[in-house]
């Protein structure tokens, strides 16, 4: 890596407006954390009394470093090197191929 220690770390979070990809990512291996909000109509469905909820849209998604609230399952942790993709068809995660050093 060029004589860089750790030349590369962050969590990136782009969207076109239907698709929102959160990538967690470090050279070293130990990125900072990255979660996502697990989908609305499903947190509805586990939490039926939670009134707090009826203010969110059902495509409503939220990327955050640390989960917003003590609410089990209602965020989703993201590996290291690995993007979330989240999309009104809900989400899945992919992890990075391993590239090659120069």
């Amino acid at each position: 890596m060029k004589g860089i220690r750790f030349p590369m770390q962050g969590t990136i979070a782009l969207s076109d407006g239907a698709t929102l990809w959160a990538f967690r990512y470090s050279t070293s291996g130990r990125s900072r954390s990255l979660y996502h909000s697990v989908a609305i109509p499903e947190l509805r469905e586990m939490y039926p009394d939670a009134a707090r909820l009826e203010v969110f849209g059902d495509k409503a998604k939220v990327v955050v470093s640390e989960p917003l609230n003590d609410i089990p399952g209602a965020f989703v942790e993201v590996a290291e090197s690995t993007v979330a993709i989240l999309t009104d068809a809900g989400y899945h995660h992919e992890p990075f191929m391993a590239r090659a050093d120069d």
